[in-house]
């Protein structure tokens, strides 16, 4: 009889992130293979509208399945952080009973409100009563719980993804707990994709249990057991297809937004036949057999750039093939699920099968490991030229030329006779050390720092992070430092008030020593109108009588903790309102006033608007006049349907505020 372990073991830890690897890719591939099944503009059958509708589906589920690939990446790295080698692999379509959880069904769907109902189900969060897709259900009930304690890694069941990741969570804190932060996470960072390789949001290193832990958080925010409130939640993107495509089929009830792919195609005879379907069409099997080479290649230098230590140039071509493989599949998918399956299905089209190789393991990094890809990916180039050649659709022949693109990236940058590079990069020259810290006070919140020709204020309550300072004067402002981070002598004071001007939010101040004036109002006041964000303001300004200085955000989408000011809330909330007005809004004065500067009162009505008087010139985000004002009534509950000004809306949407 074994005994238990404190704390999952290691061995424990990686199983279930093979198994979290997998779940990710698989909800990847379902979701791009119903997107691919989607019908594309009015000359396949669609209305105007159904057009524009069902074109915004495809960009909204592909945008979900690349959020899959982020959270895919991150499952890696947080694996490669422990000392595993990432799960590239995954079993193929459909999955045998136990891979998964009973109640979690995964296949190749098209396009319908069945398949969409899964995806929903899928994407759950914790305590819905959302009911599976037509035809998901379950062929067998069971569990996979272990009846007592085992030393061999066994799975476990959830009822959602977020379920499962809380479970990781868990296990992560309390192995760490036992083995201690440097024990645990003992693998090699450069081992990992960076930004450096990739720009995805879980391409970042993970290097101890809080990076882990947030990557993983993270992974549920964004869509699997997201809150049910959360707008941009897979969960409520997908339950807002649903609402659309029900709007849709109530109009026309003949409106059929996918070709009718085939679920779980096959490209030989099955010996299993049952939920399958064997591509007999010679078209549309040579076509899912070109995608799916290149897919499997792409998994193949995925796995292989876990073994290159970066940054690099070959990590970096090694990814960026991988990703263009991805791009050359697509268009063949897209064909594939337009081509009919064969005489045996007949009405069904074929699709893509995203057929796993047995092994997707790197090849040890070298000169046969840059040889190998060299020689696939001459055979997808010919092959796909040739299948351009026979078939000539447009879809097949962009597919040949991205191959090709790639094939000759590869014999530019693979070099056969280049040495492995076995070891992380040199370590960077140690930081020069700090300047001597100047006189620093804070006086009602504001941070006072005294230099030799110049006093810098710093008011961090009406900072928005634009970074203008740490970017502009990065010895100056010196960011992610303990104790005094402010130096005010370190660069030429007139470069400095430069910098000072560029902070929109009045967050820096100054008061030249040298006998130069201080800052001055600009000669025309501005108000900027920033897209899904804030009111940048600009010009002599007063705050209920009070003046603030020549510089100030103010918040419109209602939820700053720190109004008028902005504090970046909108970020949090996914506020979106254009920063393109039309010009001459709400006919509005364009014409040019006698006198565009002078003061700016700005006085925030109770649980209402910012009322402006003033001179004001109103741009566009890009720098459009938008009209010009000598007083206005500025929307903050974040509602008016005439953004930027006030159409009565806080009066009846419950907005509060001084």
């Amino acid at each position: 009889m074994t005994t238990p372990t404190a704390s999952p073991s290691r061995e424990q830890l990686l199983h279930n992130l093979y198994e979290a690897a997998e779940l990710e890719h698989n909800l990847m591939c379902t979701y791009l293979y119903a997107a691919f099944s989607l019908k594309q503009g009015e000359a396949e059958g669609l209305s105007s509208p159904e057009a524009a509708a069902v074109e915004r589906w495809r960009r909204e589920i592909i945008a979900v399945a690349v959020e899959e690939m982020g959270h895919l990446v991150a499952v890696w790295n947080i694996t490669a952080a422990l000392g595993g080698a990432p799960r590239v692999g995954r079993g193929n379509f459909p999955l045998d009973p136990g891979y998964l959880p009973a109640r979690v069904v995964v296949k190749l769907a098209p396009f319908n409100n069945a398949t969409l109902q899964h995806f929903i189900y899928l994407e759950r969060p914790d305590g819905s009563d959302e009911a599976d897709g037509e035809g998901f259900a379950v062929e067998r009930l069971f569990s996979r719980n272990a009846a007592a304690p085992r030393i061999t890694p066994m799975a476990r069941d959830y009822d959602t993804v977020g379920h499962f990741y809380a479970t990781l969570s868990a296990d992560l804190r309390a192995f760490v707990a036992e083995h201690g932060e440097d024990e645990a996470f003992c693998g090699d960072r450069w081992l990992q994709l960076g930004p450096d390789e990739l720009t995805l949001g879980g391409a970042r290193h993970v290097l101890c249990s809080k990076t882990a832990l947030a990557a993983f958080d993270a992974i549920v925010r964004q869509g699997e057991g997201a809150p049910s409130d959360s707008a941009s939640s897979h969960y409520q993107r997908f339950a807002a297809i649903r609402t659309e495509l029900a709007a849709l089929r109530a109009a026309n009830a003949a409106f059929e937004p996918a070709w009718p792919a085939a679920t779980n195609p096959v490209l030989r005879r099955p010996p299993r036949p049952e939920g399958r379907v064997w591509l007999e069409n010679p078209a549309a099997a040579e076509t899912v057999d070109v995608a799916n080479a290149s897919y499997g290649l792409m998994l193949r230098l995925l796995a292989q750039s876990y073994l290159l230590p970066g940054p690099s140039a070959e990590k970096s071509l090694h990814v960026d093939i991988a990703v263009g493989l991805m791009r050359a599949f697509t268009p063949l998918a897209e064909h594939a699920a337009r081509l009919p399956a064969g005489d045996s299905n007949p009405g069904c089209h074929a699709g893509v099968s995203f057929t796993a190789l047995r092994d997707t393991a790197a090849m040890p990094p070298g000169p046969a490991a840059r040889r190998f890809v060299l020689e696939r990916l001459r055979e997808l180039a010919d092959s796909a030229a040739a299948l351009h050649a026979t078939q000539g659709a447009a879809r097949t022949g962009r597919a040949a030329e991205l191959l090709q693109a790639l094939r000759e990236r590869a014999e530019r940058g693979l070099d056969l006779s280049a040495p492995v590079r076995t070891s992380a990069p040199a370590p960077a020259a140690a930081p020069a050390p700090a300047p001597p810290a100047p006189p620093t006070e804070t006086v009602d919140g504001v941070e006072v720092v005294q230099g030799d020709k110049l006093e810098l204020r710093f008011e961090a309550r009406r900072c928005i992070h634009a970074r203008f300072c740490v970017t502009g004067a990065p010895q100056v402002f010196l960011a992610n430092v303990q104790g005094p981070w402010i130096h005010p002598d370190a660069m030429p004071v007139e470069r400095l008030v430069d910098i000072a001007h560029a902070c929109p939010s009045g967050a820096i101040q100054y008061r030249r020593k040298d006998g130069q004036p201080d800052e001055t109002p600009p000669p025309v006041n501005l108000l900027s109108v920033r897209e899904a964000g804030p009111y940048a303001i600009r010009g002599a300004l007063s705050l209920r009588g009070q003046a603030i200085g020549t510089r100030a955000t103010l918040c419109r989408c209602g939820a700053s903790k720190n109004k008028p000011f902005c504090d970046g809330s909108h970020h949090d909330i996914h506020f979106y309102a254009t920063g393109e007005p039309e010009t001459g809004l709400l006919g509005m004065p364009t014409d040019m006033p006698a006198q565009r500067g002078g003061a700016i009162a700005i006085e925030p009505e109770p649980n209402g608007p910012l009322q402006l008087r003033g001179t004001v010139e109103v741009l566009s985000g890009t720098g459009r006049m938008v009209c010009r004002v000598a007083q206005a009534r500025l929307c903050r509950c974040g509602g008016s349907q005439t953004k930027p000004f006030c159409d009565g809306t806080h009066a009846r949407n419950g907005f509060t505020a001084d």
